[in-house]
C-alpha cells in the first residue's frame, strides 16, 4: 500500500513540475532536466523555485513570443508575419528599446508592414536620435521599394517631409536611386527643391554629389542644374557617410556618370579635391589600380583607357609623395596595368586641355 501511495505522489511531482515548465518554454531541455530531478528525488519543488532554475538555466534565449508586448511582437521576425491592428498605442509610448522602433522596422524589409501602424498609432520620428530614413539608407544594398505596399510608400514620404533631419547625403542618394525613382519616391527631392530645402546656396552639402549617378542624367538632375546646382560646386562640403558621387561612379564604372562628371570638370581626371578640410585631394588613376577598389576588377583596364582618353597623366605626381608618380605607384604594387600607363600616345584635345588646369 505504502508503495503505491509513493508512486502516486511521485508522479505527480513530476506532472507538476513538467506542467509549470510547459508554461514557460514548452519541451526545453531544461524543463526535461528539471522534470527528470523532480521525479527522482520526489520533492515538490515550488512554483517561484521551478520559475528560478528555469531562469538560470534558459539565460541568455530569446524570449518567447507570448511574453512580448505588442510591439516587441511587431517588430521579432522570429515571431512570426506582422498582424495589422495588433499594435497597442500604449506599448508604442511605454517603449523601452535601445533603438528607435521606427528605425528598427524601417532598416528590415521584412518589417517594413509596421510601419504605417507605428506612425498611425503614435510613434514620432523625433523620439529617434537622427532620422529614421537614414539608418534606411545606410542599410547595405539597394533597398527594393518594389516590394513596398502603397501605405509603406506614403510612410516614407511622410517622413521625409515631417522630419526635417531627413534632409542628408544619404537619404538625397536613397530617394534618387532607380529604385526610388520607379516608384515615384523621388518626388520627396522635387518637394525639397521647391519648398527651398535644397536650395543650392543654402544646403550644407553637394546635392549633384549626393545623387545617385544614375540619376544625374535623368531629368532629376537636369532640374537640380537648371535650379543652379553645378558639378564643381557639388565636389566639397560634407559627403556624409557614403562616398562622394564621382568617386561612386568610379568605382561601380558607371560610363555616364563619369562622362557627366569629366564633361563638366575636366580636371577630375588627374585629381579629386577632397570633401572635408583635413582630407587630401586624391588621384583617380591610382584608385583604379589599387587592388580591391573597383567593384567590378574585370573593368580596370577599360577604366585606365577611359581616364588616359579624358586627360588623366601616368605622370601625375601623388599627393601623399610628391616624389611618386602613378605609373611609379603601379610599379611598386606590380599592377598588370604597367605596360598600359607606359605606352606612349599622342596627345589628345583633352589631355592637353587637363595639362592647362592648375
Amino acid at each position: 500500500m505504502w508503495r503505491s501511495r509513493w508512486r502516486g505522489r511521485a508522479w505527480a511531482v513530476a506532472a507538476g513540475v513538467g506542467l509549470g515548465l510547459s508554461q514557460l518554454i514548452g519541451c526545453s531541455a531544461p524543463s526535461l532536466l528539471l522534470g527528470a530531478a523532480g521525479v527522482a528525488s520526489d520533492t515538490s519543488i515550488p512554483w517561484a523555485v521551478i520559475k528560478h532554475l528555469h531562469a538560470k538555466l534558459t539565460e541568455g534565449d530569446d524570449t518567447p513570443c507570448m511574453a512580448l508586448n505588442s510591439l516587441e511582437r511587431g517588430l521579432s521576425p522570429r515571431c512570426g508575419a506582422f498582424v495589422p491592428g495588433s499594435l497597442n498605442p500604449s506599448d508604442i509610448r511605454s517603449a523601452q528599446w535601445q533603438g528607435c522602433p521606427l528605425a528598427i522596422a524601417l532598416a528590415d524589409r521584412r518589417l517594413w508592414p509596421v510601419v504605417p501602424e507605428l506612425l498611425d498609432k503614435g510613434a514620432q520620428p523625433e523620439s529617434c536620435g537622427r532620422s529614421p530614413l537614414v539608418d534606411l539608407a545606410r542599410v547595405p544594398g539597394e533597398p527594393d521599394f518594389t516590394t513596398a505596399t502603397p501605405a509603406v510608400l506614403a510612410s516614407i514620404r511622410w517622413l521625409a517631409q515631417a522630419d526635417a533631419r531627413s534632409i542628408q547625403p544619404e537619404v538625397v542618394r536613397l530617394l534618387s536611386s532607380p529604385g526610388a525613382q520607379a516608384v515615384g519616391l523621388d518626388a520627396v527631392l522635387l518637394a525639397w527643391l521647391d519648398q527651398g530645402e535644397l536650395d543650392a546656396q543654402q544646403v550644407p552639402f553637394g546635392v549633384l554629389g549626393a545623387l545617385d549617378p544614375r540619376a544625374l542624367t535623368t531629368s532629376l538632375g537636369r532640374v537640380l542644374e537648371a535650379r543652379g546646382h553645378t558639378a564643381r560646386g557639388s565636389l566639397g562640403g560634407d559627403a556624409g557617410a557614403q562616398a562622394g558621387g564621382f568617386e561612386t561612379a568610379l568605382r561601380t564604372s558607371n560610363w555616364a556618370a563619369l562622362d557627366w562628371w569629366l564633361s563638366r570638370v575636366p580636371a577630375l581626371a588627374n585629381q579629386v579635391p577632397p570633401t572635408q578640410g583635413m582630407q587630401l585631394p586624391w588621384v583617380p588613376l591610382a584608385r583604379v589600380l589599387a587592388p580591391g577598389y573597383l567593384a567590378q576588377p574585370q573593368n580596370q583596364g577599360e577604366l585606365v583607357e577611359f581616364l588616359i582618353a579624358h586627360g588623366a597623366r601616368a605622370s601625375q605626381h601623388m599627393p601623399y609623395d610628391p616624389s611618386s608618380t602613378v605609373l611609379s605607384y603601379a610599379r611598386s604594387i606590380h599592377s598588370p596595368m604597367v605596360a598600359l600607363l607606359e605606352a606612349p600616345r599622342p596627345l589628345t584635345v583633352a589631355a592637353r586641355d587637363a595639362s592647362l588646369q592648375p
